[in-house]
């Protein structure tokens, strides 16, 4: 199996700074892009970044200049480094990652649980 657990949500004020982490665990033979979505109440799951395995990084229009995106290829870990937070940013952010497994021997999507970010004063 296969599993990615995010971290690092939490309340922050708006203007602050938050860093998520997702960690890629288990049957893993190889990642591709590993990226982070959101999805706040009554909303429909968003992308808000990409990252491939070379270093190339895509944004949602709403978050370029505030967020940045990061991985450690070493340690199948995807960061998403947070500031100049916005009530609007309030939301689940999911990990997911394009992965090759040694369980099914074929490259699939795999989704972590979800980490809360609540940006409120």
């Amino acid at each position: 199996q296969v599993q990615l657990v995010e971290s690092g949500g939490g309340l922050v004020q708006p203007g602050g700074s938050l860093r998520l982490s997702c960690a890629a665990s288990g049957s893993i033979v190889a990642i591709f892009e590993m990226d982070w979505y959101r999805q706040a109440p009554g909303k429909q799951r968003e992308l808000v970044a990409g990252g491939t395995t070379s270093g190339s990084t895509n944004y949602a229009d709403s978050v370029k200049g505030r967020f940045t995106i990061s991985r450690d290829n070493a340690k199948n870990m995807v960061y998403l480094q947070m500031n100049s937070l916005e009530p609007e940013d309030t939301a689940t952010y999911y990990c997911k990652g394009d992965v090759y497994d040694s369980d099914t021997w074929s490259r699939r999507d795999y989704w972590g649980q979800g980490t809360q970010v609540t940006v409120s004063s």
